[in-house]
C-alpha cells in the first residue's frame, strides 16, 4: 500500500505526483563511450548510473538506461579553429540533455522553425562532453602552475607556463609548407647539440679552407689561403 493510501494528505499526494514527474526529466548524467562515428562526430554511449524500477507489489529492480545512439560529441572550437582528440570506447563523458528536440537543428543547423517532436528533456537529445573522470581514472601529476596538452600518462606534453613553453616527446616533427622562422637571441642545443655546433663552426671552416673550383678548360683553383676568421663562426647556437 502506498503512503497516500493510508491517509488523506494533499501535500503527500502532491509530493508523490511531482516525484513521478521528475523521474521523466533527464538533465545530465555520466556515461561511457561504446563507439565513435568519426564522420559524423557522434557516439554511442551507455549511462553509468542504473535506474530503479518499482513494481506494483513494492518490489524493485535495477535496470540500465537504454543505450544512447547518435549523440553529438563536443570538440572545443571557435573562430575557424578546433581542438580535436581521439574518442575511444571506454572514455568517460557527461551527457547533457537538451530541453527540446534537437533533430531539426542537427540535420540542418542554424535556427529551425519546426520541431519534428515536442519531447522535452528526452534521452534522445543528448550531447557528449568528454573529459570528466571517475576516481579510478583520475590523471596523475596534473600541473598546478601551467597549462598542458598531454597524454594521460604524462609522458608526452606541451607545457605553457609564464614566459616558458616546453615540448616533451619521443619525436617532434615540424612541417612547414612555406617556411619556419625562429626568432631568438640564441639557440641552445642539448645532448647532440655539440655535434651540430661543431658542424656549423669547425667542420665548416675546415671544408671552406680546402674548397676549390673547376677552371674552364681544365684544372682547379687553389684553396683559399686564409681560413675563415673566428668572428665569422656562429655564437647564436650554443651547446650544453
Amino acid at each position: 500500500m502506498l503512503k497516500n493510501e493510508r491517509w488523506e494528505d494533499f501535500t503527500d499526494t502532491l509530493k508523490i505526483s511531482l516525484a513521478g514527474w521528475q523521474r521523466k526529466v533527464w538533465t545530465a548524467l555520466p556515461a561511457e563511450i561504446q563507439s565513435f562515428n568519426e564522420d559524423q562526430q557522434t557516439c554511442t554511449a551507455i549511462i553509468s548510473v542504473m535506474m530503479q524500477r518499482v513494481f506494483p507489489d513494492g518490489s524493485t529492480q535495477w535496470l540500465n538506461v537504454p543505450l544512447l545512439r547518435d549523440v553529438p560529441v563536443q570538440f572545443p572550437s571557435g573562430g575557424g579553429f578546433t581542438l580535436t582528440f581521439p574518442v575511444k570506447a571506454g572514455d568517460e563523458c557527461l551527457i547533457v540533455f537538451s530541453s527540446r528536440c534537437i533533430d531539426a537543428w542537427w540535420q540542418s543547423g542554424k535556427t529551425q522553425n519546426t520541431q519534428p517532436e515536442f519531447r522535452m528533456h528526452d534521452l534522445s537529445d543528448g550531447f557528449a562532453i568528454l573529459g570528466f573522470r571517475s576516481l579510478p581514472r583520475m590523471l596523475s601529476n596534473v600541473s598546478t602552475t601551467s597549462t598542458q596538452l598531454r597524454s594521460d600518462d604524462g609522458s608526452t606534453y606541451v607545457d605553457v607556463a609564464e614566459n616558458v613553453i616546453t615540448v616533451n616527446a619521443a619525436t617532434v616533427n615540424v612541417v612547414a609548407a612555406t617556411s619556419a622562422t625562429v626568432t631568438s637571441p640564441s639557440i641552445i642545443l642539448k645532448n647532440t647539440g655539440a655535434a651540430l655546433l661543431n658542424l656549423l663552426n669547425s667542420l665548416f671552416a675546415t671544408w671552406a679552407a680546402g674548397h676549390v673550383h673547376n677552371i674552364v678548360g681544365g684544372g682547379v683553383t687553389d684553396p683559399p689561403t686564409t681560413a675563415p676568421a673566428g668572428d665569422t663562426q656562429t655564437s647564436v647556437v650554443q651547446a650544453e
